[in-house]
């Protein structure tokens, strides 16, 4: 019964949000005071991210647009002209019948979308791929004083794109799953079951 009180938006991005870093194994091999395989690290490249547990910033730059335009015309006409001379034989007086009819339609519509959505999110490192990509994924809630506002990340990246600071694009990350929602009471009508709003028309907040 109170599970179906929850309001809380949805997620179409991959959990978790977060992971730990590996513990480092318990027999580790010795060698030597200067070079160590499990912690070594290029000399001459910036600590990038690249094990699980690591942060990566991501720079949201999504600007999408559609357009669609679409329109039909036809016409139709035709007439119809006749007449009697005689019935049977008999002459009967002229007469003539005429019809005519002349139908045309044209129909038009068009549509468009767009969609813009900045800003950044620190993600975490979740799996490293075989080939050396990094899934990752993240949330970030900020709160106000009528709800709180979830942006979420998920994606796999690849880490010969990571830039100095450990930046990425999310244009230059794969599977991106980017989402932005709050749990207000005026978008909470949108996403809450049928158990919830019950409640809430018995007993609102």
């Amino acid at each position: 019964m109170l599970a179906g009180c929850a309001v809380t938006p949805s997620t179409i991005a991959e959990q978790p949000t977060t992971a730990r870093p590996l513990p480092p194994p318990v027999n580790q091999a010795r060698n030597g005071a200067i070079f160590n395989a499990a912690t070594f690290e290029p000399l001459f490249e910036d600590k990038r991210a690249r094990h699980v547990g690591d942060i990566i910033t991501i720079a949201i730059a999504e600007n999408t647009a559609a357009a669609k335009q679409n329109g039909s015309s036809g016409g139709k006409s035709g007439s119809v002209d006749a007449g009697i001379n005689g019935w049977f034989g008999n002459p009967v007086p002229r007469s003539r019948f005429s019809a005519s009819s002349d139908i045309e339609y044209e129909d038009e519509a068009a549509q468009r979308s767009s969609n813009n959505f900045t800003g950044t999110i620190t993600v975490t490192v979740i799996e490293v791929l075989s080939n050396g990509n990094l899934v990752v994924s993240g949330e970030k809630q900020i709160s106000f004083d009528k709800g709180s506002e979830f942006v979420r990340f998920s994606g796999v990246i690849n880490p010969d794109y990571v830039r100095a600071g450990n930046v990425v694009p999310s244009t230059q990350v794969a599977d991106a799953r980017i989402e932005y929602r709050t749990n207000s009471r005026l978008d909470a009508s949108q996403v809450m079951s049928i158990l919830t709003r019950f409640f809430l028309s018995i007993a609102p907040l």
